[in-house]
């Protein structure tokens, strides 16, 4: 397994070269162009089903190139563009150095301050996540547009564990913390298409919702992120994680359907 980052001799427009997946057709993330998104009545009439449990015992972590919290609660999605239960295994980040630019998916080609991806695995073909993220209908991820703005509630016990994990490796346990609060307050708008992981391996097994509300988080919370560190050592030269985003990429003759007009 060939190693990657976000660098200019490790960044995306290498990987291609160790993860054959990452040139294919279906590559995430994408621009929404919302003038060539199709409605389609089917997702309006089959709402999506978020059913998430409590964890008693968040393991949130630094893996060095992302913010990333197991999940092992069963949580579970389903409904919408979904044919089958899909369970949550993670969720994790992706921001920027500034608040103009930081998110994966664009939306008219406006890019937001942070994305957050719930990532979920088809518990009816698969029986473990390692099958499925590389299976066709293998994955399903919930994409959570943020913005600058107001304190967003949910992450601020988030924040508070952040401390302890500013270097790679690094990892805190939260006691109570239910992944619903992150999630905007409208979820039966959004976006769906078929994509693929948007790092390495970028295997093109992901059923992709991305809603259309978004969620604010402050200056304070978004430099919490920004203050993460790549490296493991506090003694080696540091660099802030930042701008851990994979650029958009071509829609091509994929169609993304949207759950309202």
């Amino acid at each position: 397994m060939g190693s990657w980052g976000y660098g200019s001799e490790d960044g995306p427009h290498t990987w291609s070269k160790s993860f054959p997946a990452a040139a294919g057709k279906r590559q995430s993330p994408i621009d929404i162009l919302t003038s060539s998104c199709t409605y389609d009545e089917e997702l309006a009439s089959k709402p999506l089903t978020i059913n998430y449990q409590t964890e008693k015992d968040l393991t949130l972590g630094n893996c060095g190139y992302s913010l990333k919290a197991g999940v092992k609660a069963e949580s579970y999605l389903s409904g919408g563009p979904l044919k089958h239960k899909y369970r949550l295994e993670q969720f994790h980040w992706h921001w920027g150095s500034a608040n103009n630019k930081g998110s994966e998916h664009t939306v008219n080609g406006q890019m937001y301050a942070a994305e957050l991806h719930l990532v979920h695995w088809n518990t009816e073909l698969y029986s473990g996540f390692g099958e499925a993220a590389t299976s066709d209908n293998g994955l399903a991820v919930l994409g959570v547009l943020i913005k600058a703005g107001k304190e967003c509630p949910g992450f601020k016990t988030l924040a508070e564990a952040m401390e302890k994990v500013k270097f790679k490796g690094q990892s805190s346990t939260i006691s109570s913390f239910s992944p619903q609060c992150l999630l905007p307050g409208n979820t039966s708008k959004y976006w769906t298409y078929d994509g693929s992981l948007t790092t390495p391996p970028c295997a093109e097994s992901v059923s992709w919702i991305v809603f259309q509300e978004c969620v604010e988080m402050s200056e304070a919370q978004l430099k919490t992120l920004r203050s993460l560190v790549c490296e493991d050592c506090p003694n080696a030269q540091q660099h802030n994680m930042v701008d851990n985003n994979r650029p958009t990429l071509p829609v091509g003759d994929r169609k993304v359907r949207a759950s309202f007009k």
